[in-house]
C-alpha cells in the first residue's frame, strides 16, 4: 500500500474519508498530519511521509511541536507551505490547551501556576521569561512576555515588569521562565534576578508570590523550596 497514492486506497483507509465516517479520534497521528499536508511524493504517500516524520521524533508530539519550519523542510516531500501548515496546526493545539488552563484561573499554589503557563513554555528550544500579574484574590489580571534568550540566559527588564504591574493595578505577581535543557535546578543568575525583582517590587508595595521554572518534565517553585 505504501507505493499507492491515497486516492487509490480503499475508502475506509483514506484519512479524510475515515475522519468523516469514523470521527476524528479514529485517526492515527500520522493520518491527521497527512490531512494537513495533503500529498506525499511519487514514492511515498502522505501518510507514510508523516509516519517517517513522527518516527524521527519517536512519535512524541511535544518533540514534533518543537521543530522549526526549516527542520521540517529537511524531509523530502515537505516544502515551506506544508511545514508552515504543520507548525500552525500544532500551535493552535498548544493555544487550545493554554486557553483551557486560563479559564477562571486563580493561581494560589505552585501547581496551579505551573498548569497555567506550562503550555506556553514547555516545548521551546530557547529560554523565555514571563510574568503573570494577579489581584488580591490571586486571580489573573494579565500575562506578559518579558524577553527571550538562548538556551540558558534571558535578559530581564525589571522596570518593564513594575510598570505593567501598576498599569493593570496588580497587587502581586508570579515570575516564570523555562529551562530548555531540562534541568529544574535554579542557576545563580536565576536566584539573583529573583532577588532583584522581589526587592524592587516590595518598594512598590507589590508581592512576588513565586518564581516557577518550567521544563518539559515538570517545574521548580522558589516558594515551595523556601527561596523567596
Amino acid at each position: 500500500m505504501s507505493h499507492q497514492i491515497i486516492r487509490e486506497w480503499s475508502l475506509s483507509d483514506r484519512p479524510r474519508e475515515k475522519l468523516l465516517e469514523q470521527g476524528r479520534r479514529a485517526l492515527t497521528d500520522a493520518e491527521l498530519l497527512a490531512i494537513l499536508i495533503g500529498s506525499g511524493t511519487s514514492k511515498e504517500t502522505a501518510v507514510d511521509l508523516c509516519r517517517r516524520i513522527l518516527a524521527s521524533v519517536e512519535y512524541d508530539l511535544f518533540r514534533l511541536s518543537r521543530l522549526e519550519v526549516s527542520e521540517l523542510m529537511e524531509f523530502k516531500g515537505i516544502g515551506a507551505a506544508k511545514a508552515i501548515t504543520i507548525v500552525a496546526a500544532l500551535e493552535l493545539g498548544r493555544r487550545r490547551q493554554e486557553s483551557d488552563a486560563a479559564e477562571r484561573a486563580q493561581l494560589n499554589s505552585s501547581s496551579k501556576a505551573y498548569q497555567f503557563l506550562r503550555y506556553k513554555l514547555q516545548d521551546l528550544g530557547h529560554e523565555e521569561f514571563w510574568v503573570v500579574y494577579l489581584n488580591t484574590g490571586c486571580k489573573v489580571l494579565q500575562t506578559q512576555f518579558i524577553g527571550k534568550g538562548g538556551a540558558d540566559f534571558t535578559p530581564v527588564d525589571v522596570r518593564m515588569i513594575l510598570k505593567a504591574a501598576l498599569l493593570c493595578n496588580a497587587t502581586s505577581l508570579i515570575l516564570f521562565h523555562n529551562h530548555p535543557a531540562g534541568t529544574l535546578k535554579p542557576s545563580e543568575a536565576d536566584k539573583k534576578i529573583t532577588k532583584k525583582i522581589k526587592s524592587a517590587a516590595e518598594f512598590m508595595e507589590l508581592k512576588v508570590h513565586d518564581h516557577i521554572i518550567i521544563s518539559d518534565t515538570g517545574y521548580f517553585s522558589f516558594r515551595d523550596e523556601d527561596l523567596l
